[in-house]
């Protein structure tokens, strides 16, 4: 079960591939500021991921407006994310879950995905400038989006 609503968020650092080479993120950075939303995806490369994190591309503004920063995070290399980014002019940043660690620690990750284990489950946080969590939600479904609406509605 993903983390309850009111609990401290795990810190982490994960890194993400921009044309400067590896940059390390860290979630506490973002404490005593602004907002932060986490969305957990799958796989890059598959539909559904691509649909989701489009959509959000799309409306990165309304995040902005709302003072939230906002990252994806995966199991995947960070190399195979800067290309998806790429290929899909995604505008903000994918963190690198690559050792699964932070999935885990979120509780989030399928015991066994089409023969893969690991693999983060579609969900997604905000988490207060506190760095407490304010919303919490996932899906054992990977075909399912988040509802875009209740994430934005918890950063007002």
């Amino acid at each position: 079960m993903a983390l309850a609503i009111g609990t401290q968020a795990p810190d982490f650092t994960l890194q993400t591939k921009t044309a400067d080479g590896l940059q390390d993120v860290t979630l506490s950075d973002n404490f005593g500021g602004g907002k932060t939303v986490l969305l957990f995806f799958p796989l890059a490369f598959t539909s559904v991921c691509q649909e989701e994190l489009c959509s959000v591309r799309d409306s990165l503004q309304d995040y902005n407006d709302l003072d939230a920063s906002l990252y994806g995070i995966s199991v995947d290399s960070p190399f195979t994310q800067e290309e998806f980014a790429g290929q899909n002019n995604l505008n903000f940043p994918l963190l690198s879950d690559f050792n699964k660690e932070v999935s885990a620690a979120y509780d989030v990750q399928y015991e066994d995905l089409i023969g893969l284990k690991g693999v983060a489950k579609r969900s997604a946080f905000v988490i207060a400038s506190d760095g407490t969590v304010k919303y919490s939600w996932s899906s054992d479904d990977p075909t399912v989006i988040p509802d875009f609406d209740a994430i934005k509605a918890a950063l007002s």
